[in-house]
């Protein structure tokens, strides 16, 4: 038999949050339940969760906070935030932390559920990388252990940032059109996720300038471009493709 996907939820709300894990049960997750994010984070410390839906704003522990110390254990594991906050600022600030969406409130349950399914087809269903590892002048990118590394320094990347390093390094001194980025590693190009692109962008070009060789570059109205030092061959070394 199946396991089931198991969720896990933050919510100050007491009526809203049976509400929502009375519903996804019903749907067939195992879904558990936590009322602040003190208790939260102690929660999700003792489980191995699916994806997490997280209010932002609760007691003993706001839901960004909670978020960022869910990342600091695990890189991979998606974030939904569900919020009443509609500032731009916000939503980026969600973004920033790492999130996968974010719902602001009032909201339906089918809603929520059909963009829970969505990001857990695109976590569950991926398809196994062709290429394991990339040369980009000095770095070794390794696309299976989600690294980056430099000499010496090795930087785990989140599940994002790595599809999207894949995604450049595949169209490698080309322009990587912005919406086909989007629909294939977001799903969908609405404002929210274009503006997460956005931050990932940002977080690749700080990670990339040890090598000034290697740069990403906007290309207006059209999308990014990986610039990197020319390289048309394999690397002699197996199953490393130099771009």
């Amino acid at each position: 038999m199946e396991e089931k996907l198991k969720i896990f939820m933050c919510e100050d709300d007491e009526n809203l949050g049976m509400l929502l894990r009375e519903y996804l049960i019903a749907k067939g997750y195992n879904a558990e339940l936590y009322s602040d994010g003190e208790a939260g984070l102690k929660g999700f410390l003792k489980g191995k969760f699916d994806i997490c839906i997280l209010d932002v704003m609760m007691p003993k522990k706001d839901g960004f906070t909670l978020a960022q110390e869910i990342r600091s254990v695990n890189v991979d594991v998606p974030i939904i935030f569900l919020t009443a906050k509609t500032l731009k600022e916000d939503v980026l600030e969600g973004f920033k932390i790492g999130a996968d969406d974010y719902i602001t409130k009032p909201f339906s349950m089918e809603e929520l559920l059909l963009r829970i399914e969505a990001i857990l087809r695109r976590v569950k269903g991926k398809k196994v990388k062709e290429i394991p590892f990339y040369k980009l002048g000095n770095f070794l990118f390794d696309t299976q252990k989600q690294t980056l590394s430099i000499g010496d320094k090795v930087t785990k990347l989140t599940t994002k940032e790595c599809e999207l390093l894949s995604l450049l390094c595949a169209h490698a001194n080309e322009i990587l059109e912005r919406n086909y980025a989007l629909k294939t590693i977001w799903v969908d190009d609405n404002y929210f996720n274009a503006r997460s692109m956005d931050v990932y962008i940002t977080k690749l070009r700080k990670l990339l300038k040890a090598d000034p060789g290697i740069e990403i570059i906007n290309i207006h109205g059209k999308g990014y471009k990986l610039i990197t030092p020319s390289a048309d061959d394999l690397s002699k070394e197996e199953n490393i493709q130099v771009v």
